[in-house]
C-alpha cells in the first residue's frame, strides 16, 4: 500500500508545508491541474482544488471516495475506512 497527498500548489510550497506538518508521505505537486480536473476536483473558481480522498486499490481502481472531509476529524475517518476496505496494518501500526 502507498499514500500520499496531492495538490495543485508548486513543489516548493508542498515541501514547505509537509516539513511543517512533519508529514511521513510525499505531497505531489499538479500546478498544472492536469490530475485534478482527470479527478473531477478543480473548482469552479479554479483556484484550489476541492478536498477530497480517494481510496484506489492495487489494481488501479477506485474503491471509495470520500467527499466530505473535514481536516480536524479526517486521520480517523482515513483509518476507519482502511479498516472497512480491509486494509491490514503493519507491525509498525500502519495500514499494508
Amino acid at each position: 500500500m502507498a499514500y500520499f497527498a496531492a495538490s495543485v500548489d508548486e513543489p516548493d510550497i508542498n515541501r514547505k508545508f509537509a516539513r511543517e506538518l512533519g508529514v511521513d508521505y510525499p505531497i505531489l505537486s499538479d500546478p498544472s491541474r492536469v490530475a485534478a480536473k482527470a479527478y473531477g476536483v478543480v473548482r469552479d473558481d479554479k483556484s484550489l482544488a476541492t478536498r477530497w480522498t480517494f481510496y484506489i486499490g492495487d489494481d488501479g481502481r477506485i474503491l471509495y471516495v470520500d467527499r466530505q472531509v473535514s481536516p480536524s476529524e479526517h486521520g480517523t475517518a482515513v483509518a476507519a475506512k482502511l479498516a472497512e476496505l480491509g486494509v491490514k496494518r503493519r507491525a509498525s501500526g500502519r495500514r499494508e
